[in-house]
């Protein structure tokens, strides 16, 4: 068994329910759900004109593969909804995997630790409420130090 963690986010529609959604079928289909953050409100990252974010972090146990994780988040956003059109634009649902224990994957369609992890306010503070201690498997540092040290200005609001 492994420890995923997994960033949802949601900026379209009914963002509370596609978040919900989508982690009802994260725990049918992919795993366990162990432990979820609180719910964030956060400014857009990387494309500031549209609607802000609705976040939350999922830690799972899996007996999945990478890959084979990967594949079932892709087809959960399908199913919610989730048009590719621009990056970074707005979306129903987008789940992203952080982490994948304490691996380090680099493949052209998956990257773990998520690339822009250590650099996005709007990931670190919901992974570091239920994982403060755990350690980047690249940067070798607990993951609270790399939001203390975090030079991400954009806003991010515990909502729940």
């Amino acid at each position: 068994m492994s420890i995923a963690y997994l960033l949802l986010g949601s900026n379209l529609g009914n963002s509370l329910k596609y978040l919900s959604d989508a982690s009802v079928l994260i725990g049918l289909r992919l795993g366990t759900v162990k432990e979820t953050s609180s719910l964030y409100q956060t400014a857009s990252w990387g494309k500031h004109d549209q609607p802000d974010f609705i976040n939350q972090v999922l830690a799972i146990e899996t007996q999945l593969n990478p890959g084979n994780l990967l594949k079932g988040v892709l087809t959960i956003e399908r199913e919610l909804g989730r048009e590719r059109s621009e990056r970074w634009g707005s979306r129903t649902i987008d789940i992203d995997i952080l982490l994948f224990s304490d691996q380090i994957i680099d493949q052209p369609a998956l990257k773990v630790p998520h690339p822009f992890l250590h650099e996005r306010r709007f990931s670190l503070e919901p992974l570091c409420e239920i994982a403060p201690n755990l350690i980047h498997p690249s940067l070798k540092r607990p993951l609270i130090d790399l939001l203390n040290d975090l030079s991400d200005s954009l806003w991010v609001k515990k909502l729940s």
